[in-house]
């Protein structure tokens, strides 16, 4: 095998990974969310904490996110991935739309940019490093969540 058909495998796994993680996070299945992440991972998350250490934190920021997320209606979507890697790290990167409707019927979303850092451990990717943000208008201090790609 070449140098380049390990790193379309290795591309295809971290693509095969991110949408497994995308899908879990939208059937809302915390145990399926969390077995994509490394033991150590740090996070930089678009809500809460400046940044979370370890799959413990991270799990508990995950199960208060679907604590406020509706139960039904709601999406979580990723477009324009892109992933790039090689035999042991590899990174990707995305736009992810989400949201749903409040108690009041309201549909509320937005874009978020997403970055992973994967490495293989126990020849299994995982994702090491995540950092989810949200733009801002630099006078208002305002979330910019209705941007659109």
């Amino acid at each position: 095998m070449t140098t380049h058909d390990t790193k379309l495998i290795a591309e295809a796994q971290i693509r095969d990974l991110i949408q497994s993680w995308q899908s879990a996070a939208a059937s809302r299945d915390l145990d399926k969310v969390m077995s994509h992440y490394a033991p150590d991972i740090l996070s930089f998350d678009a809500i809460g904490l400046l940044q979370y250490k370890g799959r413990d934190a991270y799990k508990k920021h995950w199960q208060a996110c679907f604590e406020m997320c509706p139960n039904s209606g709601g999406f979580f979507e990723i477009d324009d991935l892109a992933v790039t890697a090689g035999d042991e790290i590899g990174f990707a990167h995305y736009l992810a739309s989400c949201g749903g409707p409040g108690p009041d019927g309201e549909v509320k979303a937005g874009f978020m940019r997403g970055t992973v850092c994967c490495r293989k451990v126990d020849g299994k990717w995982l994702v090491a490093h995540e950092h989810l943000s949200v733009p801002f208008d630099m006078e208002s201090g305002k979330a910019l969540t209705e941007l659109t790609p």
